[in-house]
């Protein structure tokens, strides 16, 4: 016959779902070949610039993820741009978080080595919208993209 223990042991749902979760990710990540090491565990250093940055600032994001490039979400309305995230999605949370509406998130890629005319790419899957219209991973709207530039070349100076 098997007694309850004397003293019941404390289960924390969150901590247990949690600790699941993560061994469940770290085993599709195994399966994919992802680092989670880094991504998963460690927090991003997801930054939003609401106020301008230098060229130099912006290499050194580049150099802690993707070497030569920085991904970055423009909120088109608020005139912020989350920068140094893993993945766009991660940017468009984060902007989420802080109060931003995601029909004014825009992804692009900055390219800091390059000229300011050609430093901006429109590739980025949160743009896929084809509710708004654009049914790409660009930016379709000339206006859209005009006032991404404009905030860009606003907030990163030379």
């Amino acid at each position: 016959m098997s007694h309850p223990p004397r003293y019941p042991i404390r289960i924390d749902p969150r901590r247990n779902i949690a600790n699941f979760l993560l061994k469940y990710l770290d085993s599709i990540a195994f399966i994919a070949n992802i680092d989670t090491q880094h991504s998963l565990r460690h927090p991003l250093m997801i930054r939003i610039v609401r106020e301008p940055i230098q060229q130099p600032e912006l290499h050194q994001i580049a150099r802690e993820l993707f070497g030569d490039m920085v991904k970055g979400v423009v909120d088109i309305q608020r005139e912020i741009i989350a920068l140094g995230g893993e993945l766009h999605a991660d940017e468009e949370a984060f902007l989420l978080e802080d109060g931003s509406i995601q029909r004014n998130l825009w992804g692009i890629n900055i390219y800091p080595s390059m000229s300011r005319e050609e430093m901006i790419e429109f590739d980025s899957m949160i743009n896929v919208r084809p509710s708004q219209g654009n049914r790409s991973r660009s930016v379709e709207d000339a206006a859209i993209r005009k006032k991404v530039v404009e905030i860009v070349m606003k907030l990163i100076r030379e």
